[in-house]
């Protein structure tokens, strides 16, 4: 067990002090300091945000990691620095990991590891998403992958797992890929091959740093000269000489966001020994080389051999949520310790007391509440569904998936901009969150594919609520209700679900492509929303369950924010079709400028209830009142004028 340096805190210490002036205005002192019980407040928010009573077996190791003197943000590193620090810290990951099997197949506590990592190296997010889920979690889920294997090499991580499946040629065709992997009868085993340069594996971290890896290949299976669709293969790729023969890397250029390994990976007539093929009741071969299989299509057996991807989608949008959460973070206390001119003069005030600051925070901050209680609902889906609803579970990872990075990349880039230049400096902490961010949405799916086939079949009536009964007239009914609110996002998704089917049938006729080129944008409007709703949902059901009047006042009113968000852009369509009243529409500005003047004295609580270790916020300059810069005297001279 590796030693840590860092030192335990409650959620009330989890944010060294930010000093918080009083501004003075039309004559009178005007407090921006946090509201009177709001330290109980920012507990029960963060027991709520971090799974409840599962909050320290879930999120405490990971929370802790932020916390240690590894896991310092280290900007001033070179690219094949950061890559090696980053499997340096993998290893202090595993060092922690009671049974790296156990968290490869434990879902909540997988994604947790991303959502707290990623803060600070998506290096590792990338890494342990692919050591974890994708390497040791195919072996998991296939019956001979870890029965009378010796795993000890992987779960001690001698050797590192990477996952070999997208080509050069082929990306979101995945199904298409054309390395082979053929039976030879004479030995019973495989030989791995690639046999054009299109076939080259694309952007596995397969490269000596790190130490030795093995891989988790896809391949199509060839037996007789018959092709029996894509599986995976359990393949060393090196070993502490190097690679092994036939196996042939080159690094890829660096990416943007923290740089990993990529490469370009190629095998020549690789021999592989019987035991490489990962089986299972989707496809296993008998003792005489025939293939026997409980599913009926090669593309359905390829669909199976991946199905780790739909958990690597969860993996990834944890990854993205932690990263805005931090981002929102820093760019709050910022708003707090950066003092402008006042309208008086000599006058100086906070950025937080101006509505065009702190209005876009308070929307990033409910954006990213609502993003967080959909993430641990959609969790929950995935780990308890039941065998007959895993189409339905796999669509709503995936849309969940696309809408949360999407949303993600939105409030982290608002959140830079609000610190201003200071946010452009790596050394602060946020700048490079977002290009990080991007990594995420195309990651495991790439966000707009996904949502195409989630459109795609929704369009049909897959995972839309039907409505029992039409809905009630809009008079009387009032924008700050939100069970309102929430049906006009239902009557949104309703809407564009019958414009793409509009579309579609008035397409070109004999042209499958033209007719859903007519249906696609309507339909992907229809994911948006339905991904917004089942955000609503899941916002709703948390606020209900906080147990304090003032907590859940809050967390009712933040919801009410996001929704009013959701709707702003949608006023026309509500309007059309009689789901509002033209009354609603004229007060809804106003509506959303009360909603965020009500929540603005609260915001600093909602940031500290992300639960960040001070030792992390203690780290970023700007997030503790300091300027690039300053010298320790100058900073505690400036502070000490505020008190």
């Amino acid at each position: 067990m590796a030693m840590l340096t860092f030192h335990d805190e409650s959620p009330a210490q989890a944010a060294g002090p930010v000093h918080i002036p009083e501004q003075r205005r039309g004559g009178r002192r005007t407090s921006i300091r946090p509201a009177e019980g709001d330290t109980s407040s920012r507990r029960e928010l963060a027991h709520l945000l971090f799974d409840e009573e599962d909050k320290e077996r879930v999120h405490g190791t990971w929370r802790h990691l932020l916390a240690a003197k590894e896991f310092r943000h280290r900007p001033d590193l070179s690219t094949g620095e950061r890559t090696a620090l980053s499997y340096e810290r993998l290893r202090l990951v595993n060092s922690l990991v009671g049974s790296p099997l156990a968290l490869a197949g434990d879902a909540r506590s997988l994604a947790a590891l991303h959502e707290w990592v990623g803060v600070v190296d998506g290096g590792v997010c990338t890494l342990a998403s692919i050591h974890y889920n994708l390497f040791l979690g195919s072996l998991l889920d296939h019956q001979n992958g870890i029965d009378g294997r010796d795993l000890s090499e992987f779960t001690s991580m001698r050797q590192a797992g990477t996952f070999l499946c997208t080509e050069l040629d082929h990306g979101n065709d995945a199904p298409a890929l054309q390395t082979t992997a053929v039976l030879d009868p004479e030995t019973g085993g495989f030989i791995l091959h690639t046999p054009t340069p299109g076939a080259q594996k694309f952007m596995p971290n397969t490269s000596l740093a790190g130490g030795p890896k093995s891989a988790v290949v896809a391949a199509r299976l060839v037996i007789d000269g018959e092709d029996q669709g894509v599986f995976l293969f359990l393949t060393q790729l090196s070993d502490r000489d190097g690679h092994l023969p036939g196996i042939h890397v080159r690094r890829l250029p660096d990416r943007t966001g923290t740089p990993v390994d990529h490469c370009l990976t190629a095998f020549e007539h690789v021999r592989l020994p019987r035991e490489a093929l990962l089986e299972s009741a989707h496809g296993r071969l008998d003792d005489e080389g025939r293939l026997d299989s409980e599913v009926g299509s090669a593309r359905k057996r390829f669909l199976r051999s991946i199905g780790r991807v739909t958990a690597g989608k969860l993996c990834m949008s944890a990854g993205t949520l932690g990263m805005s959460r931090a981002a929102l973070a820093i760019a709050v206390r910022h708003a707090h310790s950066r003092f402008i001119a006042g309208p008086k003069l000599g006058e100086r005030v906070p950025l937080a007391a101006h509505r065009s600051h702190h209005g876009r925070l308070l929307h990033g901050l409910a954006t990213a509440y609502a993003m967080t209680f959909l993430h641990r609902t959609t969790v929950s889906r995935w780990m308890h569904h039941a065998p007959q609803d895993r189409a339905d579970v796999e669509r709503l990872v995936a849309i969940v998936k696309g809408w949360i990075t999407w949303q993600a990349r939105a409030v982290t880039t608002e959140a830079r901009e609000r610190c201003g230049a200071q946010g452009l400096f790596p050394v602060n902490g946020i700048s490079e969150l977002a290009q990080n961010i991007e990594g995420g949405i195309t990651a495991e799916g790439d966000n707009l594919v996904i949502w195409v086939k989630a459109g795609s079949e929704m369009l049909f009536g897959q995972g839309v609520e039907h409505r029992p009964h039409p809905p009630a007239p809009p008079v009387g009914r009032s924008l700050t209700s939100l069970p309102f609110l929430r049906d006009l996002l239902a009557e949104l998704v309703v809407l564009w679900q019958s414009r793409a089917r509009t579309a579609l049938r008035q397409g070109p006729k004999g042209d499958p492509l033209g007719r859903w080129n007519e249906a696609s944008g309507p339909a992907l409007e229809m994911v948006s929303v339905y991904a917004a709703l089942q955000a609503a949902d899941a916002f709703i059901e948390a606020a209900a369950r906080a147990e304090s009047d003032a907590t859940r006042t809050v967390l009712e009113n933040l919801c009410r924010l996001f929704l009013l968000r959701q709707i702003e852009g949608r006023t026309g369509d509500l309007l059309a079709e009689g789901h509002l009243a033209a009354d609603h529409v004229r007060t809804f500005p106003y509506l959303v400028n009360d909603v965020i003047a009500g929540l603005a004295p609260h915001m600093m609580t909602l940031a500290d209830a992300f639960d960040l270790p001070s030792e992390f916020l203690d780290a970023v300059p700007i997030a503790t009142g300091r300027r690039l810069g300053d010298k320790p005297d100058e900073w505690a001279r400036r502070t000490h004028l505020w008190e």
